[in-house]
C-alpha cells in the first residue's frame, strides 16, 4: 500500500490500482482526488472537507464520513455518501476500514465540539483526525498531528508513546512556516531515536510504502 502525502491533512492510498484519498480539505492540492475511487473523511472543518473537492467527485465514488459531513459538506454532491460512526467497519474500494473515535479535540471553550471519526485502514494505517484517539487494535502506522490550536507538544509525544507504532509520520502540519516545519522535524526526530521507529514529516507530494 502505497501512502502519499497532500497539503496539510491530506493523504492518498494506493493499492492494486485502486485509490482512496483521506481528508481532501481546502489546503490540499486538488489532484489529491484525481481517479479517487474512495474518499474518507473524518470531520466537517474546511481543512479536512473541501465542499468543492467533493462536489468535483463522480457519482461512483463512495464517500464514508460522520454525520455532520454528510449533512453539511458532503450535501447534494454527485458521490455516494455513506455515514459511519465508532465501531462500524467497512469495504470501500478493496480497501478495509474500521472506525474509531466520536469527537474532535477542543479546540475553543465557546466554539461546539464537533463531530470525528478515526479511521483504520487495512488494519495498518490509523488516522485520527482531529484528535488523539486510541484505537482498540495494533496499529503499524500511524499518522500524528503535529500542529495545530487544539494540541500541544506534550500530547503530541505522548500519543506517539501510547500508541508505539513503527511508523508514523506527520499530518495537520499546513498552519506552519519554514521554522515551524523546522521544529517538527526536530521533535520527531528526538521521538525516532527514542523509540527506534520511522517518526518524521513527509513533504507533500512524498510517498511512502506501507507493509
Amino acid at each position: 500500500m502505497k501512502l502519499t502525502k497532500f497539503g496539510h491533512a491530506c493523504v492518498r492510498l494506493e493499492k492494486d490500482g485502486k485509490v482512496l484519498v483521506v481528508d481532501p480539505g481546502t489546503f490540499s492540492e486538488a489532484a489529491a482526488v484525481e481517479g479517487a475511487d474512495a474518499v474518507l473523511v473524518t470531520h466537517n472543518h474546511f481543512d479536512h472537507a473541501d465542499r468543492d473537492k467533493l462536489a468535483a467527485l463522480p457519482p461512483h465514488v463512495e464517500v464514508w464520513t460522520c454525520a455532520e459531513v454528510a449533512e453539511t459538506a458532503a450535501r447534494d454532491i454527485p458521490a455516494k455518501v455513506q455515514v459511519v460512526r465508532h465501531g462500524d467497519a467497512f469495504d470501500t474500494a478493496g480497501f478495509s476500514v474500521r472506525v474509531f473515535g466520536e469527537w474532535h479535540a477542543l479546540n475553543h471553550p465557546d466554539v461546539p465540539i464537533a463531530n470525528n471519526v478515526g479511521f483504520l485502514v487495512e488494519e495498518e494505517l490509523f488516522y485520527p483526525g482531529d484528535a488523539f484517539t486510541v484505537p482498540e487494535a495494533p496499529v503499524g502506522t500511524l499518522l500524528v498531528p503535529t500542529g495545530a490550536p487544539w494540541l500541544k507538544l506534550a500530547d503530541v509525544v505522548e500519543y506517539l508513546r501510547t500508541i508505539r507504532p513503527a511508523r508514523a509520520y506527520s499530518t495537520h502540519d499546513g498552519l506552519y512556516n519554514e521554522t515551524g516545519l523546522r521544529l517538527v522535524d526536530t521533535w520527531l526526530k528526538m521521538e525516532a531515536d527514542k523509540q527506534g521507529a520511522d517518526i518524521r514529516r513527509i513533504e507533500p507530494g512524498g510517498s511512502v510504502t506501507l507493509r
